[in-house]
């Protein structure tokens, strides 16, 4: 069982407790974030409250995440984008606004639920029934491209290059702002926000070693056109990195408060390549999703 645990600051107080944990943990629905308080397994200062109470400052929570049932994951026809398959590993064009995975409350309409239907079953086991072949993820509002394991041989192969941060990752993003330097590279620790669980933050005190290289491939009158490659992949990397140095990602709703005026559903971040030595055959293997069409458009009418 996992177990969350917050004090709440300034500025958090009078927010409903069901809304600031579903605020908290975005990959739990709120229905299922009111069950487990009717349950009691949230506590406020050591005491069951109701999903309506309103916190205070210095409030503790304690939320017991109860341990997933063994649901039935559903294999559902959703059409895939399938850049490389073989019979170990497939590699994914990820829809904008897809998740990856099904968590509690939510589990149907995810990669994972589409690729049960696709691969009829046979794939990896070792993150068990609600990530079946899932070795990593990206963003829901991300696209791009994303292993997924047909065996367990080939998830631990994977999984192995992850942590030694051997898989190549390429990205392509269009952020606020001119960027003067042709190429720089950020290092810069990543760890969640103690002010708000809801985001990440370049944190040397609580976070992870965290490494973004960028490259200018075009600049615009307002904004930059750039490729990023990870050394390591934490949770919302780039998109951290990138506001840190003060060119948040163009779309990104949690790290940027800048005007957009553009009709976009999320960020404009896209995993464009993706390489490893295949888990079978130890070849190099390097896929390339090509930019989703709302970005090549982006990219021909911004303003130069």
């Amino acid at each position: 069982m996992e177990q969350f645990t917050y004090q709440i600051g300034l500025g958090e107080d009078e927010e409903r407790l069901d809304k600031w944990i579903s605020a908290a943990l975005p990959d739990l629905s709120r229905t299922y974030i009111q069950k487990c308080i009717r349950e009691n397994s949230v506590l406020v200062n050591g005491r069951p409250q109701k999903a309506g109470y309103r916190l205070r400052v210095d409030d503790e929570i304690v939320f017991a995440v109860p341990e997933a049932a063994e649901p039935s994951i559903e294999a559902e026809d959703i059409p895939l984008d399938i850049l490389y398959e073989d019979e170990d590993v497939l590699v994914v064009n990820k829809p904008k606004g897809m998740v990856v995975h099904p968590a509690p409350g939510h589990y149907s309409g995810t990669l994972a639920n589409a690729v049960l239907y696709h691969c009829k079953g046979q794939l990896s086991g070792i993150n068990g029934v609600l990530r079946p072949g899932i070795v990593h993820r990206i963003d829901k509002d991300t696209t791009g491209s994303l292993i997924v394991c047909k065996n367990d041989q080939a998830h631990r192969a994977i999984a192995a290059q992850l942590k030694e941060h051997s898989i190549t990752r390429r990205y392509r993003a269009i952020v606020h702002g001119v960027i003067d330097a042709e190429e720089g590279v950020i290092r810069a620790a990543v760890g969640r926000d103690i002010k708000d669980r809801r985001r990440m933050a370049v944190s040397e005190r609580n976070g992870k070693p965290a490494v973004t290289h960028y490259t200018v491939l075009e600049r615009f009158r307002e904004y930059t056109y750039i490729e990023c490659v990870l050394e390591t992949g934490r949770t919302h990397q780039i998109r951290v990195h990138m506001a840190s140095i003060g060119h948040p990602v163009l779309g990104d709703e949690i790290y940027s408060h800048r005007s957009v005026p553009y009709r976009l559903e999320g960020q404009t971040l896209h995993a464009m390549v993706i390489g490893f030595v295949h888990p079978a055959t130890g070849a190099y293997t390097e896929v390339t999703a090509p930019l989703p069409a709302y970005f090549e458009r982006l990219l021909r009418i911004l303003p130069r």
